[in-house]
């Protein structure tokens, strides 16, 4: 997500400067016609209900005569969100326990099963890995951890951000800041980040693995900066889970040696590829794994996951833990392909499931977005504060429970729209008949 509005700064408080990270009124202001268009469009807060694939009915009320459409909006790359396994497995976990949820403090009292999936996942992933109800929980806690310094030897560490990583991410920037020095950077600026790792002792870098609206982070130039400064990476890797490696490590761990050590931290989504429900973060040592138990605030005071997300999430480590995911990761990169035989997107080549078309116009995006669902397909019109206003598109979001055709159609209806867009536009551009008199007399 875009976060240039975040930059902002105003002076209030005797010249104190304010609304450093944050400019809410003005994203508010800006944004709202977007959204009003977009709800009115019918593109936001879809109603809908879940049959095979990733087909769904819309509305609500009685299943026969609603509409069906084909999803393209769900980040469930591997198409495991409605698995049997893994729906099998959450009923399970409630029913062994006859509970949801215990009301309780994580320092105090946990089901026996999360412990058990943390366990698990530890293997899995070769780290140590902590589960949280959500990517933004984990990220929320281990921030403020981050900024204090110990995670560094108890040096507080320059903390340098992506230009665009996830709002989740960057919307803590004022935590940390209250802590440490807080700098943004371009986008993958890898030599920015270097003059600043040359600059200061101690430089922590937040990123995300898979960036959401597309791309990736240089991982392997990261880890140079790390074996030749010290560098402390934070990979968000939410939408790079299971898609990679032979265990699902995912886009940001399959490119780590066997050990994390103390200078990697990498979150990572139980939901999207890995198809359960929650967050988690995966620590490379005994003494982190210590403090965030400790003194990670959502961890340690905030809800646990649920028993059917925990169950739920153990369901899908006996996929990953089987043949089945690489059959799946392999469906999934071959509907990528098929993709990008018909569409050209700056993303095209990659491996990697989102697919950015880019319109630039707000109106013109809702406008292309509402016409693909007309012809059955749901898809994500994104514009400013997600990404930057005059940059709107449309996300596709690729997963390997689609249907070869169905791909090949959602392709047919891209360029049929983006034809008929480009052909008004040349109209709307061109002189008419008569203005060419009119100019042809004057000259």
């Amino acid at each position: 997500m875009e976060n240039e509005m975040q930059e902002q700064s105003s002076l209030s408080n005797g010249g104190r400067p304010t609304g450093h990270f944050r400019n809410t009124a003005y994203v508010i202001n800006n944004s709202s016609p977007y959204f009003d268009a977009a709800h009115d469009a019918g593109l936001m807060v879809v109603q809908g209900r879940s049959t095979t694939g990733r087909t769904f009915v819309l509305g609500t009320g009685p299943l026969q005569g609603r509409p069906e459409v084909i999803d393209f909006v769900r980040c469930s790359y591997l198409g495991l969100d409605n698995h049997p396994v893994i729906v099998a497995s959450a009923i399970e976990a409630i029913e062994a326990h006859r509970s949801l949820h215990w009301s309780c403090a994580r320092t105090r009292l946990n089901f026996d099963l999360l412990a058990e999936l943390e366990a698990t996942l530890s293997e899995m992933f070769r780290a140590r890995v902590l589960a949280f109800s959500t990517v933004m929980l984990a990220n929320l806690g281990a921030m403020p951890l981050l900024a204090s310094g110990q995670l560094t030897a108890g040096r507080k560490p320059i903390v340098v951000f992506d230009r665009i990583a996830h709002i989740s991410l960057a919307y803590h920037k004022p935590i940390v800041a209250d802590e440490t020095r807080v700098e943004t950077v371009a986008h993958n600026d890898i030599d920015a980040l270097e003059r600043l790792c040359r600059e200061h002792p101690v430089v922590a870098y937040v990123c995300d693995g898979v960036y959401s609206m597309g791309g990736n982070s240089p991982v392997k130039e990261l880890r140079q900066l790390q074996e030749r400064y010290g560098l402390f990476l934070y990979i968000d890797d939410a939408h790079g889970i299971s898609l990679f490696g032979c265990r699902g490590e995912g886009f940001a761990r399959s490119q780590f040696p066997q050990v994390l050590g103390d200078r990697t931290i990498i979150a990572a989504s139980l939901a999207k590829g890995f198809g359960a429900s929650g967050g988690m973060l995966m620590l490379g040592t005994a003494d982190h794994e210590a403090l965030f138990r400790r003194y990670s605030i959502p961890f340690a005071f905030s809800v646990a996951p649920n028993l059917a997300a925990v169950g739920a999430a153990l369901g899908s480590c006996k996929i990953h833990c089987s043949e089945e995911l690489g059959e799946r990761q392999r469906r999934l990169a071959q509907r990528i392909e098929v993709f990008d035989r018909r569409v050209a997107t700056a993303e095209r080549g990659n491996s990697l499931p989102i697919r950015m078309i880019a319109i630039g116009s707000e109106v013109e995006a809702i406008a292309i977005a509402r016409e693909l669902l007309n012809a059955g397909f749901y898809t994500s019109v994104t514009f400013f504060p997600t990404v930057a206003q005059g940059r709107a598109g449309i996300r596709v979001c690729i997963t390997a429970d689609h249907e070869v055709r169905d791909v090949e159609r959602l392709c047919d209806c891209i360029l049929e729209r983006l034809a008929d867009t480009t052909a008004n536009s040349r109209m709307a551009s061109a002189p008419s008949s008569g203005d060419e008199r009119v100019s042809g007399g004057n000259s």
